[in-house]
């Protein structure tokens, strides 16, 4: 039996125009009946990304901060579906997500997120996705997106802004303190961008010592800024 309520789908963004051009009408077209809205949270593009976000019919909040937990939180404010589902713009959920997100909770599955594949056919990344399927430490990354319920987001009262990185584990470390988190077996479709612009080990390394640095409660400033200097990123 499919739930009756409808999802708002929150999208954190800067400089996102050529994602979004493909993700939001990806999002009408697998979820129309299931969604109340779509909100693009800008976090001060440089692009067009306001100006498609528009066109395709999506909500556009400005965000005063580019801090990708403060801009979810500012999206949630806004929201106005009893159901709310965090993407990344460079992500597609999968075919028919919002009835797999629906009955899923109908069922008792919620919160949770999806295992995910990469836009790659590189034999190594496929394995990196094989280990997407387990709800272990590792699961509920943002690239594996989030549904939650409104009541239970807002009783965590939201991701923790001083998160500038890791924003989405630490969420998810407190949902698995409260109630139970699943990780439905279905793949969303991950860029592999990281990888191309950078070499594997090294952003397995960069994972493996931002995950580490989490775990030993570093602040979360000097997890990103040896993040991004490993990966050759700008801030």
């Amino acid at each position: 039996m499919t739930d009756k309520r409808q999802i708002s789908v929150i999208i954190p963004c800067v400089n996102e125009e050529e994602n979004l051009k493909e993700l939001l009408p990806y999002l009408h077209k697998y979820a129309s009946g299931e969604l109340q809205e779509i909100i693009v949270v800008d976090g001060g593009s440089h692009d067009d990304t306001v100006a498609v976000a528009r066109f395709y019919g999506a909500m556009v909040i400005h965000s005063p901060i580019r801090n990708r937990a403060a801009q979810l939180n500012l999206g949630a404010q806004k929201a106005k579906a009893d159901i709310f589902y965090f993407v990344h713009a460079d992500t597609r959920p999968p075919v028919e997500f919002g009835s797999v997100i629906l009955d899923h909770i109908s069922n008792g599955k919620e919160p949770g997120c999806f295992q995910y594949r990469f836009d790659s056919s590189a034999k190594i990344l496929k394995l990196n996705s094989w280990f997407t399927r387990f709800n272990g430490v590792f699961s509920g990354g943002g690239d594996q997106s989030l549904y939650i319920s409104k009541l239970l987001f807002e009783s965590l009262e939201g991701f923790d802004a001083r998160y500038c990185i890791m924003e989405d584990f630490e969420l998810v470390k407190r949902i698995r303190q409260k109630t139970d988190f699943h990780v439905l077996p279905y793949n969303m479709r991950v860029s592999s961008r990281k990888y191309s612009e950078n070499s594997w080990i090294m952003v397995q390394l960069a994972n493996l010592i931002a995950f580490t640095l989490f775990l030993l409660k570093v602040k979360p400033a000097s997890i990103k800024s040896l993040y991004l200097n490993l990966l050759n990123q700008k801030k």
